[in-house]
């Protein structure tokens, strides 16, 4: 029995230990760096960064010398018979003689060097490289800011169901107190039975939305977890409150920051496209462009009837060539007339989106920074009404046990009292998530 104690003592200690190490504690900036580097939509945009330098290689290398080997090995089965005319043997006119010509096998290995010399669709690839190199560096970028804000949401969100769950917890408590004084009322003959209903019904409700409110708690971590780039059900621990972070998001010189919309991701997004299709252009209109190569070869050939060319008495003749390859595009039917056309054509609807993309952003910060400030005068609204739904509850309650108030007009009051509360929570957050839209698009996560 001694050891069993002992046996499962150690498992406890064990098993609380690991549940200890598996804890993880992130105020919300902590959670926003961590999100960064474990994101998995954050490590997919860094990897798709890597693979544009890649490709910007990749592009780089097809201009540079490339070099290639080839080994042949032939092997005659049955020879090809060329006729010759018999008289070249002393052989009668008219008549022909059947001959094979060179060895039945053979075996050449042969080293090329090719250069591009000059390309006009190489040098727009280049160009075309760096721009896309940018697109990728772009797209990290608005990624990086998209997880941000997903950090903040969640963040918020499991907050806003914790402090809901301590406040439903501490109305509960209040309402069966003022049940069980009520109950003891009405059952020595002093109220009457409505009384204990209405609080019944009050506390019913309560209790319902405190049993929703736990189960979105769960959903919240969860969302969270998957946000930060942890496994679902990770043991997180949030170390800043509600409260705090409203107190921090509220930087009313947000709104007169600078509306510079040529510093906004999608804005600069639209401009790579209109460079993307500028290049396109170009590359349509570089393919009408002479293309020049280079190409140098050089070889050994060896001929023997039996397979014996590893023999070091196996002569190997050598042989080399330079040349040059120009090549001038002369007429397409009028084929490269049109793809230059459509290139101009998509060039043109970039120009008028990236026109379009500056005026919504511009009317995206305006809308940001009226929603932003709203949030605020919510906040300070909001907790006004708390105070003041506190105080009329509170009034409505002494008086109700004193017998000049209705159980009616005390459930009034409670009523008004939790709706405020809820609303002051979500207040809150939304000086929190209002601040985060408003930092999003401007880029502005610094301030």
């Amino acid at each position: 029995m001694k050891y069993k104690l002992i046996l499962i003592f150690s498992v406890f200690v064990i098993t609380k230990s690991i549940s200890q190490e598996t804890k993880q504690s992130f105020s919300l900036q902590e959670a926003i760096a961590y999100a960064l580097e474990n994101n998995r939509i954050a490590k997919n945009a860094e990897r798709d960064i890597e693979a544009a330098y890649q490709k910007k290689w990749e592009t780089t290398a097809t201009g540079l010398p490339q070099i290639s080997a080839k080994l042949d090995y032939q092997n005659f089965l049955k020879q090809q018979v060329s006729l010759i005319p018999a008289e070249f043997f002393g052989g009668n006119r008219g008549e022909f003689q059947a001959v094979t010509f060179g060895t039945k096998q053979s075996a050449n290995a042969f080293a090329t060097i090719n250069q591009k010399i000059f390309d006009g669709s190489y040098l727009v690839g280049l160009q075309s490289a760096k721009v896309y190199l940018q697109i990728s560096k772009n797209a990290k970028e608005k990624t990086d800011l998209e997880v941000r804000k997903a950090v903040i949401d969640a963040y918020g969100n499991v907050l806003l169901t914790e402090e809901s769950i301590k406040i439903l917890e501490r109305n509960i408590e209040t309402l069966e107190k003022n049940l069980f004084e009520t109950t003891k009322i009405y059952e020595n003959g002093l109220g009457e039975q409505e009384n204990v209903e209405q609080l019944q019904i009050t506390l019913s409700g309560v209790k319902s939305n405190l049993s929703n409110v736990s189960r979105l708690k769960t959903l919240a971590y969860q969302m969270l977890n998957i946000t930060l780039g942890l496994d679902l059900k990770s043991n997180t621990v949030l170390t800043d409150s509600l409260e705090s972070l409203t107190a921090k998001n509220i930087s009313l010189s947000l709104l007169d920051a600078d509306e510079y919309v040529e510093n906004t991701i999608d804005y600069k997004i639209a401009e790579n496209n209109k460079k993307s299709k500028e290049l396109l252009l170009k590359l349509e209109k570089s393919k009408g462009l002479p293309t020049l190569n280079a190409f140098l070869n050089g070889g050994y050939s060896a001929f023997s009837e039996n397979f014996d060319f590893t023999n070091s008495d196996n002569k190997w003749y050598g042989s080399s060539l330079f040349g040059v390859s120009l090549n001038v595009p002369i007429f397409s039917s009028l084929g490269r007339s049109a793809a230059t056309q459509q290139a101009k054509i998509n060039l043109d609807k970039a120009e008028d989106d990236l026109l379009e993309t500056h005026q919504k952003l511009q009317l995206q910060i305006a809308s940001a920074k009226s929603d932003y400030q709203f949030a605020i005068e919510e906040y300070q609204n909001k907790k006004q009404n708390l105070n003041l739904a506190e105080r009329i509850e509170t009034k409505n309650e002494t008086k109700f046990f004193e017998g000049i108030g209705s159980s009616f007009e005390l459930r009034q009051a409670q009523t008004q009292l939790y709706s405020a509360q809820q609303e002051f929570l979500q207040a809150m957050l939304d000086v929190i998530n209002k601040k985060a839209a408003l930092e999003t698009v401007l880029n502005a996560i610094n301030n």
